[in-house]
This record gives structure tokens, C-alpha cells and sequence, in this order.
């Protein structure tokens, strides 16, 4: 195979506060990292040691190249990465109130990856990569939609380990019930689904008017139905595996006609939990393409994310192998 890893989705430019716990209306200063769900796990599985590509979209513009340095630096291959004319690189603002409040705003207007098409995908080496992943938010607009859902029918076709990070964002969607209706869509092509248990809940929701949400914390969500049943109807429309995150307690591994298996997570004290997720899943992939057993793998994703948890940004702050490795050293190590 060509890669480990190919990510596919959204990239921006992220300006986090410098200004811990101060309310984002007070906010004086910002440090400039790379963000976007997709972007973040190829620079984690890259940092972890695997070989990885992202096929991601950003304007002609200098947010751009900012992108694109950061990623060639990190080793991760940009060379799928088009420029599309009259579009912008995406952009978002945040702010950082510990212990439970971290607001932020997304600028994807007119955004480039949203412009992602299926000549675009046939560019890209899709058919040669054990992982090929993607997040929901591909999902909320065309043409990155249908690429999207075109790469996974041709990466799962070659054998690929399809993987859908459920990555709700409710303010990327014209309709919080779109995002369940597009979600349920794609997962005939997906092998793995990994999401919050509110993701999860999200994805099978039948009626907006059940959900509440606040612009920073999908956890105020309140989803008819319960995390296991909701995982039981997804498994059924076609993945194999779903992996729960359960925040500070871990994962749980669900698979079809199987008990739960629940993986704890790491004691620490938290700085930002922006990236976690993505942290997590990129340890989970990796330990996915060195054929690890599920238990070790979800271990290291909880590990990756713990350490990510204790840090200022998402993409720029992904741990390498040696870092987690000696984080989990009290713990029993890998």
C-alpha cells in the first residue's frame, strides 16, 4: 500500500486564546495553530510513526500556505491538496475557560474544503492506503459530500478499513436532522465508526426539536433513545465496530452480538479539551495498521487524547509514540 493513512475533510487555520479562563469577549491575544478533525488525526498518526496523506482543500490565499507548510513540516503528505480559486481557508476562533467551558467560532464560509470534489478524490490515491478516513462535517455541504461518500465506496471497494469519525459540529448544518439522515447514508461504506456517546445518539436522532444544544458543548445534547441502542442501530446499517468515547472514563468497544468492552482512560488534569478526539482516534488507527488487539488499541487512543487534554492546541500539540509511551510507563506502558 501507498499510505497507512489518508484523511479526508476539513483544515483551518485555529487562533486560541493565550488568555486561560478569561471570557471570550475579554480575549487580548491568540496563538495560530492548524486545526480541522481530519487534519489533526494525519498529523497525529504521522507524529505516532505511521506514513500518512491528507486530502484536504484550501483557498489561493496565505492561511493556506500556512496549512500546507505546517503539514509538509510534519512529514504529511500534501501533494493532494488542491487550491481552489474564490474559495478561503477556513478559519476558527477559540476560547479556553477551564473546566468545562471552551467556546469557539467557525469562519467556513465559502470555505475551500467544502469545495472538495470527486476529481479531487481520483487524484488521490484512495485505493492504496490500509486506512482511509473522513469526519461527518464532510458531509454538511457539496461537493464535499458526494466526494466524500464517493472516496469511501472506492477505498472500502479496495479493501481499505473504512473509518467515519462522527465529528458533529450542529452549527455546520442547515438542519440538526440532515446531519443523522447524511451520517445513516454513509455507513454502508464504513467499517468503524468512532464518536462521543452524543455523536452517537445524534446520528440516529429522529426529531430536532428532542436536541438542545449550546454552540460549545455538544454534551447539553438531549437525544431521544440511549447510547446502546443507538449504537445497536447503527452497527445494523453496516458497520462492524463502534467506538464510544466516554470523555475522562475512557471508550467502550462495541461490536455486533457482543457484550461492550470498556477501556479506561487516564487520571489528568485538563487544560483544553479541543483535539482530544482527534488525539484518540489517531492512536486507535495506529495501533489498527500494527494489527493490535481492539483493547490496546483504544488504550493508546485514550492515552494520545489524555496527554492532548493537558495542552493549549489540537494539531501542533499531538504527541509522539515516545511521549505516550512514557506517559503510560505508571501505568503499565502500551
Amino acid at each position: 500500500m501507498q499510505h497507512d493513512v489518508i484523511m479526508m475533510g476539513r483544515s483551518s487555520i485555529d487562533l486560541y486564546s493565550q488568555n486561560i479562563g478569561v471570557p471570550f469577549s475579554q480575549i487580548s491575544s491568540f496563538a495560530a495553530y492548524v486545526g480541522g478533525s481530519p487534519t489533526n488525526i494525519s498529523v497525529g498518526t504521522r507524529r505516532l510513526g505511521l506514513k500518512v496523506a491528507l486530502l484536504t482543500a484550501v483557498g489561493e490565499d496565505p492561511v493556506g500556505e500556512f496549512i500546507v507548510d505546517f503539514l509538509s513540516a510534519e512529514g504529511v503528505e500534501t501533494c493532494y491538496i488542491p487550491r481552489k480559486p474564490n474559495r478561503r481557508t477556513s478559519a476558527v476562533i477559540l476560547g479556553i475557560e477551564p473546566p468545562d467551558r471552551f467556546p469557539l467560532v467557525y469562519y467556513r464560509d465559502n470555505c475551500a474544503d467544502n469545495a472538495l470534489s470527486i476529481d479531487d478524490v481520483r487524484a488521490a490515491p484512495i485505493t492504496e492506503t490500509h486506512v482511509f478516513g473522513f469526519a461527518g462535517t464532510n458531509l454538511a455541504r457539496e461537493s464535499s459530500r458526494s466526494a466524500t461518500l464517493y472516496a469511501a465506496e472506492q477505498a472500502g471497494a479496495a479493501g481499505g478499513t473504512v473509518i467515519l469519525d462522527l465529528d458533529f459540529r450542529p452549527d455546520q448544518w442547515h438542519d440538526t436532522r440532515a446531519y443523522g439522515v447524511a451520517i445513516r447514508t454513509a455507513l454502508k461504506n464504513v467499517e468503524i465508526l468512532i464518536g462521543t456517546q452524543d455523536e452517537i445518539k445524534a446520528a440516529v436522532m429522529e426529531d430536532a426539536d428532542q436536541v438542545q444544544l449550546t454552540d460549545q458543548q455538544i454534551s447539553d445534547a438531549r437525544v431521544a433513545g440511549n447510547v446502546d441502542r443507538a449504537v445497536t442501530a447503527l452497527l445494523a446499517l453496516g458497520p462492524r465496530l463502534v467506538i464510544e468515547k466516554c470523555g475522562a472514563e475512557g471508550a467502550r468497544i462495541h461490536e455486533r452480538a457482543a457484550a461492550p468492552v470498556a477501556v479506561p482512560g487516564f487520571p489528568v488534569k485538563v487544560q483544553n479539551i479541543l483535539g482530544a478526539g482527534d488525539a484518540f482516534a489517531s492512536g486507535f488507527i495506529y495501533g489498527l495498521v500494527k494489527g493490535w488487539p481492539l483493547p490496546r488499541s483504544v488504550r493508546l487512543g485514550n492515552a494520545c487524547g489524555a496527554i492532548v487534554v493537558t495542552r493549549h492546541g489540537c494539531a501542533n500539540f499531538m504527541p509522539t509514540l515516545e511521549e505516550v509511551q512514557a506517559m503510560m510507563a505508571p501505568y503499565g506502558g502500551l
